[in-house]
């Protein structure tokens, strides 16, 4: 059953800075939402950047910057009362969301896709549930584990009761891009795994989620995009799959399109489909598969473009950050391959401020290449502060060429 747009039915867009203006706001102002804003930009739309530091790299080209703890309700709340965006669109998990519930009940604002899906999918423990109890899709075994001693016997088991066993991951319920995320092997290595979801959880809950092991051949990141018909109903459209490789729970590499058979596809597609269903609004939704053969598992799913969808600005006619842009604002859109691709990130390598990059010449003269440094104003070690990109007639190629590109790419503090 379709869903009815109940705005931008007839979108009329303005001019920013202007009376006529639509203005949209994202919390969460990193490289995925610079592409964002950008691609707003180039459709009149008026955006305000929130992030908590300053000089965040959508903030660097928005209309406005703000810098706020967007945790704190009230502070939240306050923010988008004062600005009165038409849209508000997370782009991080780590944000007060009942306030956005709140405010979207009130009528105040448009919260992307929904404020219900930015509640669920901000910690692992609500989208988990949905999925698995709810949805009743595949997903590997899981327990949540609120102390140390739970965490032990998530994992052993206790009065009769068989536990996750070895090997399995522990993750905090609130992270992104791996971080906080621990495979655990044996049980002296519990602690360790313990301590690092409370570092590298984006909010420290005291909460993890602890996974079973899934022997997949390959994950995908299907995107699928939640946009208006020329009817004005929501109906689902599919990026082509994108593989991605991971490094302690960080995406290091990706291309699209992943080489699956029919039936995989056909299955990562449905699972898509019911689950962005049921979180509802529009935009484009990063939706994580582990596939082995024709089996396919949920994994995550992030209510935003997704950082494996980088590729996409190499090889869609229109990338993730486009789709998004239209989608939200209830414009028609293009999932369709332009060219094989490949993405091969480029790490800060150190800790320190602000980064000076050499070696962008050498890169850029690789054959089908293309990179975006995002900006970032501090770097660590292993932080992600920009992104080779690479087209070919195959993927093999396309990846080579990305690893060889980023690879050219030398950062130096400042």
């Amino acid at each position: 059953m379709k869903e009815t747009m109940s705005q931008f039915d007839s979108p009329v867009l303005g001019t920013p800075l202007s009376p006529a203006a639509v203005r949209v706001m994202l919390l969460g102002a990193g490289e995925l939402g610079k592409e964002v804003t950008i691609a707003l930009q180039r459709l009149g739309v008026e955006v305000i950047a929130v992030d908590r530091y300053a000089n965040a790299p959508a903030q660097q080209v928005a209309h406005h910057a703000h810098v706020i703890d967007m945790t704190d309700a009230r502070a939240l709340s306050e923010l988008i009362l004062r600005e009165r965006p038409a849209l508000v669109v997370p782009e991080i998990e780590a944000i007060a969301t009942p306030a956005l519930v709140e405010l979207e009940r009130e009528g105040v604002v448009r919260v992307i896709p929904t404020a219900r899906a930015a509640w669920l999918t901000m910690n692992r423990e609500g989208i988990r549930r949905l999925a698995a109890e709810t949805l009743g899709l595949p997903c590997s075994d899981y327990r949540f584990a609120g102390s140390l001693d739970e965490l032990r016997s998530a994992i052993a088991g206790e009065a009769g009761q068989p536990g996750i066993g070895y090997p399995c991951f522990v993750k905090p319920v609130m992270s992104s891009s791996g971080k906080g995320q621990s495979k655990i092997d044996e049980p002296t290595q519990i602690d360790a795994a313990w301590a690092a979801a409370a570092r590298g959880g984006r909010v420290d809950s005291g909460r993890v989620i602890v996974e079973g092991f899934i022997d997949f051949d390959y994950e995908i990141t299907l995107l699928t995009v939640r946009a208006r018909a020329a009817d004005g109903t929501v109906g689902t459209h599919f990026c082509e799959p994108i593989g991605h490789l991971q490094k302690d729970g960080d995406y290091i590499e990706s291309w699209q399109p992943q080489s699956m058979s029919a039936a995989a596809l056909a299955r990562s597609r449905e699972i898509a489909k019911r689950v962005t269903d049921d979180l509802g609004g529009t935009g484009v939704f990063g939706v994580e598969l582990f596939v082995r053969g024709d089996q396919v598992w949920f994994s995550e799913v992030s209510p935003r473009p997704h950082d494996t969808g980088l590729v996409t600005m190499a090889s869609q006619h229109q990338s993730e950050f486009e789709l998004h842009a239209r989608a939200i604002l209830g414009l028609p859109v293009d999932v369709s391959l332009r060219t094989p691709a490949a993405s091969a990130v480029v790490y800060g390598g150190l800790d320190g401020g602000a980064l000076a990059f050499e070696g962008v010449a050498e890169a850029l003269a690789v054959p089908g290449a293309d990179l975006r440094l995002f900006g970032k104003p501090e770097s660590f070690a292993k932080r992600r502060m920009g992104v080779a990109l690479a087209r070919a007639d195959d993927i093999a190629t396309a990846r080579e060429r990305a690893r060889l590109a980023a690879s050219k790419v030398r950062p130096r503090p400042a």
